[in-house]
């Protein structure tokens, strides 16, 4: 068993274990749409075992960078369809992932009418950039009422149906990176006195509910969950994250996930993929500055079923032949990582080409 051995995560069926990571790219255009230059980034990288799209927006409220995008309306729906087909045409397996900002956001990236929300109203420190305005501070975002959880949580299941209407073969839950589902965790960011607030096991709450109503729509074997313990990104804090993440993974272990996706954090004070192994271990996709040969050997003794890469296949379309030839991999622009455009996206050429 190594890298390029097929395997399965319940029915997601994948023809090697190298996974395209979900990354931030920026090509969404007007009102959250994919566009063109979407399907031919996606459609290239194919050859991936799995591919992790980039965070889609569940609602206009879990926008929150610019030009990312959403899965909320019917032309969003649409046109993620012609990503799915080009990937599906050429013999690819994605899923849907479902990124809520919550209170990472900047007004001036969000539609008019929508709100920047959050279990607290806590203010995270830090700036983003806006196409309008260039680097603003965060946004000071409302608390959620007790009332309206329930109603974001259906938002997460109207997305995941959505998904399979565009043809994706499964979701994952975004739930690190200080996102909607990180705030609720975190006791930084949750600061509620009500059944989602206070311990762990009230703090995980939202994460879970989020994750069964995702899972109703077509079963838990289609839906992923990825994780990084401890990471303080977008000015997290949790006072024990080690507990934090025991009572989140052993409640949703019990889902019979199609797997956990883990990203490593060497400064942190949880092992994280020691810790995704005691509830997944059979079901575990590491991330994180893996090599290829560290990666190979993750998985030939069995520390991992798949590892995700996500720089690699930024410049490398064609990531997993490359490894399996033995041909250098290319370099990415970094100046273009976020610029709207075909360039330093889809542009990248194949070894062979």
């Amino acid at each position: 068993m190594d890298l390029f051995t097929p395997s399965k995560l319940g029915p997601l069926t994948m023809r090697n274990r190298i996974v395209m990571a979900p990354m931030t790219r920026s090509r969404a255009g007007v009102d959250g749409i994919p566009t063109a230059v979407m399907v031919d980034y996606y459609r290239q990288r194919a050859s991936a075992g799995l591919i992790v799209s980039e965070g889609i927006a569940p609602s206009a409220d879990g926008l929150g960078y610019c030009r990312t995008p959403g899965i909320y309306n019917e032309a969003q729906t649409d046109a993620w369809r012609l990503v799915t087909q080009g990937v599906h045409e050429a013999g690819g397996c994605m899923v849907a992932q479902l990124m809520h900002v919550g209170r990472v956001a900047s007004a001036l990236n969000k539609p008019p009418g929508s709100e920047t929300v959050a279990p607290s109203a806590v203010k995270a420190a830090g700036t983003m950039y806006t196409d309008q305005s260039g680097m603003q501070s965060l946004e000071e975002p409302r608390e959620l009422a007790p009332g309206e959880i329930a109603s974001v949580i259906e938002q997460y299941k109207s997305a995941t149906e959505n998904a399979y209407a565009a043809g994706f073969d499964g979701v994952e839950l975004h739930c690190t990176s200080g996102y909607l589902p990180a705030q609720f965790l975190a006791t930084g960011s949750n600061q509620r006195t009500d059944c989602y607030g206070g311990g762990a096991a009230n703090r995980m709450r939202f994460a879970m509910e989020v994750l069964e109503a995702m899972s109703d729509v077509r079963g838990a074997d289609r839906v992923g969950l990825r994780i990084c313990p401890d990471n303080p990104f977008n000015d997290m804090h949790d006072d024990d994250p080690q507990e934090t993440f025991e009572c989140l993974l052993e409640a949703a272990s019990a889902l019979d996930l199609a797997y956990l996706h883990v990203i490593r954090f060497a400064a942190g004070r949880v092992d994280n993929i020691a810790l995704g192994q005691r509830f997944f271990g059979d079901r575990l996709i590491g991330n994180e500055s893996y090599g290829f040969d560290e990666a190979q050997l993750a998985v030939t003794e069995g520390e991992l079923t798949a590892v995700s890469f996500g720089r690699n296949f930024i410049a490398n379309p064609d990531l997993v032949e490359r490894w399996r030839d033995g041909v250098e991999l290319a370099s990415f622009d970094p100046a273009t990582l976020y610029s709207p455009g075909a360039e330093g996206y889809c542009s990248y050429p194949r070894a062979n080409a």
